[in-house]
């Protein structure tokens, strides 16, 4: 039980790190996509659309094998870290971007109409007057996704990324007299001892937002 639990633990920060830099990639890659999603160009609108689309109708782990597998340039491939993390960074970026842009549409329409009528430019109403309103909105989602995206993690084990998963499962192939599912039942008890406070944050904040609403 002992050394299960520390072969589990020695995955931890693997898993921390694999879902804090997807989250980072998909907070910033998301915002594009949302203003394309937002565009008044049909074409952009659309085309931003078939991506978000085919983005998230791929399963996230035919993602992680085709960029560890399948990208191949001369000498260059993806190894299992990196590709797990743009993998799961890529995903993050397309789900991200919905949420960005269901948090603008709950932004009434006269707030840009008054900053427009005080002569404020189209940069600036939307970084000062529209994006704060709605990233307030979109936190209690966001929260949520950094939730799912935790758990998402898991599967960069797959493609052989050391976090908590890929350590239970080596341990258990290596002690399978012994071990049995124990090293799993861990890992699981680990991943709700992180994702609960996540939860209740998520939680928190969309009560507080109604309250005020």
């Amino acid at each position: 039980m002992g050394d299960a639990l520390l072969v589990v633990l020695l995955g931890l920060p693997m898993t921390l790190l694999v879902t804090a830099l997807a989250f980072a990639i998909g907070l910033v890659g998301g915002i594009p996509l949302m203003i394309g999603l937002r565009s008044r160009i049909r074409a952009v609108r659309l085309a931003c659309r078939f991506v978000v689309d085919l983005i998230r109708g791929v399963p996230p782990i035919v993602w992680l094998f085709l960029l560890y597998f399948g990208v191949s340039i001369g000498a260059f491939r993806f190894d299992s870290l990196t590709a797990a993390v743009w993998g799961l960074g890529i995903i993050s970026s397309a789900y991200l971007a919905e949420i960005y842009r269901g948090g603008f549409a709950t932004v009434p329409r006269g707030q840009s109409e008054a900053a427009s009528a005080l002569g404020l430019g189209r940069t600036v109403t939307f970084g000062r007057v529209l994006a704060p309103q709605a990233l307030r909105t979109a936190l209690p989602s966001i929260a949520t996704y950094l939730l799912s995206l935790l758990k998402d993690s898991s599967i960069a084990s797959t493609i052989g990324v050391a976090d908590m998963v890929f350590n239970a499962t080596m341990f258990a192939r290596q002690n399978p007299a012994t071990a049995g599912i124990v090293p799993f039942f861990i890992a699981a008890a680990v991943y709700l001892i992180i994702s609960v406070p996540v939860a209740v944050t998520a939680r928190r904040l969309d009560t507080r937002l109604r309250r005020t609403h």
